[in-house]
């Protein structure tokens, strides 16, 4: 209990520090720099440099004009085609866009799971918030709720566009990066762990990071898992909500301790898996 405590008051930290004085944007959810994060010898992440956040469908002129001033010079997108749909990103003026779809389900949902399909895609847009009723109470989103962090982190198909995450980290020349997926949490999140990871931030560093984004999304889960209960669910379906509307970090530090356990640290997963060097992490540095 005292370490959960010691997470959510870092997180807290960390998010009303996040981007509120040095990029002022109102319509970008769950947006943050890294910059200010400790790392390795009482270092730490400089600002303005690396920006994480939700997508960019809903930016205003003014904001996008504010990361331009930055200069953000790369957008990366973690999001599938399904979930672009009528939420294409506002472009960022100047910058690169780059798309590195990662799905999180391991294609679970292109196992033959008819309803799940259907109901994913029937919406004109994909909105998490329109179909988590129903996602509450499907046994394959169960699955993925509780894999999700597994499979972003030992799937060979997600280490792949991470490892082109990294490459494209390491060969940008000037100005900022700004990464994304739908609500900038999971993939995101897992992209941010194992950047701070490179950079030498301790694990309750990048757990609080990740946690982070259950305050920005507090409101949601709340409200939802109400919704879930008044319709008999238990447990499992309320896994789906915090899972699909928030983060589940205590699913993320098993998946963290798997992860150290099968390569003893961040960063020998991050040479043996992902290909960097020793050349590669002076760069980030």
């Amino acid at each position: 209990m005292k370490t959960k405590t010691l997470y959510i008051l870092s997180a807290a930290i960390l998010l009303l520090n996040s981007c509120s004085s040095d990029v002022p944007v109102h319509t970008i959810a769950n947006m943050r720099d890294l910059g200010g994060i400790e790392v390795a010898d009482n270092r730490h992440v400089k600002s303005g440099l690396l920006i994480r956040a939700a997508h960019l469908a809903d930016a205003t002129q003014a904001d996008l004009q504010r990361l331009a001033e930055l200069p953000v010079t790369k957008v990366i997108d973690f999001r599938l085609e399904p979930e672009k749909k009528g939420r294409e990103d506002q472009l960022i003026p100047g910058a690169e866009y780059i798309s590195l779809p990662v799905d999180a389900s391991g294609k679970a949902f292109e196992q033959g799971d008819t309803e799940a399909q259907k109901e994913l895609t029937r919406h004109k847009q994909f909105d998490v918030k329109k179909i988590i009723l129903f996602m509450a109470f499907n046994e394959r989103a169960q699955q993925v709720a509780q894999q999700m962090y597994p499979t972003l982190l030992f799937s060979p198909a997600c280490q792949q566009q991470y490892t082109q995450f990294f490459r494209e980290l390491i060969t940008t020349d000037s100005g900022a990066v700004f990464y994304h997926c739908t609500q900038g949490k999971d993939r995101t999140g897992i992209a941010s762990a194992l950047l701070l990871g490179a950079l030498g931030a301790d694990r309750e560093a990048i757990i609080a990071d990740f946690d982070a984004s259950n305050i920005t999304y507090e409101a949601d889960v709340r409200k939802y898992s109400r919704r879930v209960r008044l319709f008999g669910g238990g447990e499992k379906e309320l896994g789906v909500v915090q899972a699909f509307l928030g983060v589940n970090t205590a699913n993320f530090i098993k998946a963290l301790d798997r992860l150290e356990s099968e390569y003893g640290s961040i960063d020998n997963y991050l040479k043996q898996v992902i290909g960097l060097t020793d050349e590669d992490l002076g760069i980030l540095r």
